[in-house]
């Protein structure tokens, strides 16, 4: 699939950035309602605070990394990723629990095209949109340059390292879980995947 020729999958826009909230939660299995929660004041929701951030033009979670997509016209799915050009800084333990250990891994994705989120809502799973989000994301990377993509997931999570092994990820590194907040409560391992990008012909 050419991103380009696709007219289910385009880049997000800021008017995307409630639904940008949602599948971010979803990806991150609870932890990123867990963290707004924490930043809230009085009167906000966790959902405004992931909305205000996915507004940005600015880090990571931002709608200017995110592709969505909408076979039906409104968005199903989305995948945010972008570049990884420098290892964080700091100690991985002195942050909160929950991210410590994908912190951890993503000091060895540098110079990677890292897969920060990945999600498709209930209604829209099984229908191979997963797999064209991350089509679309190797896209991204070959247009700027990258030949290896990168991404973290639970090992617990069979399904998701099944997709990911399906289409060419292979595990190159794990980190302990700290603490996962939410159900379904996570222990064991944060898997870190990797694959070569060879040449893609358009369609």
């Amino acid at each position: 699939m050419n991103m380009q020729s696709s007219s289910a999958i385009r880049q997000a826009d800021p008017t995307d950035a409630e639904s940008l909230a949602k599948l971010i939660n979803l990806a991150g299995e609870g932890i990123p309602n867990w963290l707004w929660t924490r930043a809230c004041v009085e009167g906000q929701t966790p959902l405004e605070i992931g909305t205000e951030r996915a507004e940005r033009t600015t880090g990571g979670f931002s709608y200017t990394n995110a592709l969505v997509a909408e076979p039906h016209g409104y968005p199903m799915g989305m995948v945010l990723s972008y570049a990884i050009t420098e290892a964080p800084t700091g100690n991985p333990d002195d942050l909160p629990a929950p991210i410590a250990p994908f912190v951890a891994l993503e000091k060895l994705s540098v110079g990677t095209w890292y897969i920060n989120a990945l999600a498709v809502f209930a209604e829209g799973q099984n229908q191979g949109i997963g797999s064209q989000l991350l089509a679309a994301a190797e896209d991204q990377a070959r247009a700027n340059g990258f030949d290896k993509m990168s991404i973290q997931v639970y090992a617990q999570n069979t399904g998701a390292v099944r997709l990911y092994e399906r289409v060419g990820y292979a595990r190159v590194a794990s980190d302990p879980v700290r603490l996962h907040p939410s159900p379904p409560y996570y222990t064991g391992d944060v898997l870190l995947l990797m694959k070569s990008l060879g040449s893609r012909a358009a369609c």
